[in-house]
């Protein structure tokens, strides 16, 4: 889509620290996971904490045991595709095995002016609208099919929002 690209966070409540043995399984293939997400067609930029390959580290508003995942991609297909078509979806799978069973939403996905890097500030501030106010145009999931066109004229003021290093 020119002129657009889709932003999405998605977050995790820890079951167990990152350096228990039973996180092992999904500590083990965030390398692999990466990987293939930054070669896959369409994707754009993840978030990393600074000196790592992942965002493990980065602590939000929302809690020391959640972790945060933020990408940005060309299209709504090229997110659907890695997350769906990939080897991710086996670890997708197996979510319960490390993190609590979501009681509100996880993920949430937004339009973005193509070369903007959403902060995590802003993600976080997307998520907590989507759980407050249900799917729009400026905060939505997967079962909701909102056009590039549709953000850019609703209108969203960022309110800041602590993060945690």
């Amino acid at each position: 889509m020119t002129g657009y690209h889709l932003a999405q966070l998605n977050v995790g409540t820890l079951k167990f620290p990152l350096d228990d043995v039973r996180m092992h399984g999904f500590t083990s293939m965030l390398d692999t996971l990466n990987e293939v997400a930054d070669n896959a067609p369409g994707f754009v930029w993840r978030l990393v904490e600074d000196g790592g390959n992942d965002a493990t580290g980065i602590r939000t508003s929302l809690g020391d045991e959640v972790l945060v995942n933020m990408s940005v991609w060309e299209s709504r297909d090229a997110l659907w595709d890695y997350v769906y078509r990939s080897g991710h979806l086996d670890v997708l799978r197996r979510r319960a095995e490390w993190f609590q069973l979501p009681k509100a939403p996880f993920q949430v996905m937004w339009w973005i002016p193509a070369g903007h890097i959403p902060t995590v500030e802003e993600a976080v501030e997307r998520l907590e609208l989507l759980r407050e106010q249900g799917p729009s145009s400026i905060a939505f999931g997967f079962r909701d099919a909102y056009l590039p066109e549709e953000a850019a004229s609703a209108r969203w003021r960022p309110a800041a929002a602590a993060v945690k290093t």
